[in-house]
Formats: C-alpha cells, sequence, structure tokens
C-alpha cells in the first residue's frame, strides 16, 4: 500500500511548527483579526503547509493547517488555505533556498509601503538583518501568483529578506519559517523607528562599506554558531 506523504511525520513536525510560530505574529503586534499568514516548506518534499483562510489566531492548531504541493493546489488539510497560497508556491519554486515565508500588514511597514518607498538603511540593525535597504515591490493582485512574482523579483540581487509591496505589506523570507519571522518583526521594528526619525527631517543613509562590515559580523560572528 502506498505511503500518504501527508501523514509523514515530518509533515506533522511542520504542521506543528507553524501554527505555534503564528502566536509570534500575533505577540508581536504583526497582524489585526485574521490577516497574515505563515507558510513552511516540508523539508525533502514538493509541499508546503500554510495559515488556512479567514480562521481566527486563537482557534489555529496544528490540525487546521493546510497542506499544499508547490503548485498551491490542497493535498491535505480540511480547510480552505490563504487566500495568498499560490504566491507563498511561486516563491518557493522559484527560490529553493528559501524554507518560510510571512505575510503581514504590519502598522509602520505597510505605512512605507503605501508611500511606495524602501526603507533606507540608517540604522546598524537594519544593516545587521537587512544588509541594506529593505526595498519596495510593485502593486500586485492577491489571489494568484502575481504576488509571489513580485516578490521574487523584487528580491532579486538584494541581501534583504523582507520586501514591501506598494499599496499592500510586507512580505518576508527565510531558511526557515522562524527566520522568516524573525524578519517579519525585526522590519516592523525598524520601519518604526526609521519613520519616527524621517518626522524630523532628511536621513542618511550607512556608507556601505559599514553596512558591509555590520552585515558581514552579524551574519557570521552574532549569538550562538
Amino acid at each position: 500500500m502506498k505511503t500518504d506523504p501527508t501523514t509523514a511525520p515530518a509533515v506533522r513536525k511542520v504542521r506543528r511548527a507553524v501554527a505555534e510560530l503564528h502566536g509570534e505574529l500575533v505577540r508581536n503586534g504583526l497582524v489585526a483579526w485574521t490577516s497574515g499568514n505563515i507558510s513552511a516548506r516540508v523539508p525533502g518534499t514538493d509541499l508546503m503547509v500554510i495559515k488556512p483562510s479567514g480562521v481566527p489566531y486563537p482557534e489555529l492548531t496544528a490540525e487546521s493547517m493546510v497542506i499544499c504541493d508547490l503548485s498551491g493546489a490542497r493535498v491535505g488539510g480540511v480547510l480552505n488555505p490563504s487566500s495568498d497560497t499560490a504566491s507563498h508556491a511561486y516563491i518557493y519554486r522559484h527560490m529553493p533556498e528559501v524554507g518560510g515565508v510571512v505575510h503581514t500588514h504590519s502598522r509602520h511597514a505597510t505605512a512605507w509601503a503605501a508611500r511606495g518607498e524602501p526603507i533606507p538603511c540608517v540604522l546598524t540593525a537594519i544593516a545587521d538583518e537587512f544588509g541594506g535597504e529593505i526595498p519596495v515591490g510593485p502593486f500586485a493582485p492577491i489571489g494568484g501568483e502575481e504576488v509571489g512574482r513580485a516578490v521574487v523579483s523584487t528580491l532579486s540581487g538584494h541581501r534583504s529578506p523582507a520586501v514591501l509591496l506598494r499599496a499592500h505589506g510586507v512580505f518576508t523570507v527565510g531558511p526557515t519559517p522562524r527566520a522568516a519571522v524573525q524578519a517579519a518583526v525585526m522590519c516592523e521594528d525598524v520601519a518604526c523607528t526609521v519613520g519616527l526619525a524621517a518626522l524630523h527631517g532628511r536621513l542618511a543613509s550607512l556608507p556601505q562599506d559599514q553596512i558591509d562590515a555590520l552585515y558581514r559580523r552579524y551574519q557570521t560572528d552574532y549569538g550562538q554558531r
């Protein structure tokens, strides 16, 4: 008898992790009502796990997470997947290094997206985490692959794991779903600080050599390796 891949231990583990990580979006004030979502690639498969559409955060469980293939089709779970599923799938297909994707409409970062402006690299925290400015991408309609295309094309050539989509919100990526959540948290934090600073006048970006040095140090030396 052929084994159902959606019941494999690896899939169950990812469903639990993705369900738990949605709590971080709430704790860090990145989402309102049922907006926003997290997905994760299931290692070693052509599957991903994503939040169900329109379900309140307190009701999310591992069992409610939806399993989809990388075309965006549901292959496991009983609920409808996020309306952003096709775009998450597009990102995984075109960015094989990505293991997690997060989407939010967090207030301060989305304010920059509403203005269609990148967040300039004026803080060491931005150089550390994003390796330069946080880029802004084009407007794209929701529901198909268009948002995913905008994310992939904008991040191409950037070190940033975050992109602001014009008139929409924030998408972040990472080698793991937790790393993508970290990028979303840090994106909102620096968006707030830089936004406040911009109220008082023009901002000057850090010199490129300092950005490179800070990014290299943070990526190779910071934390427990």
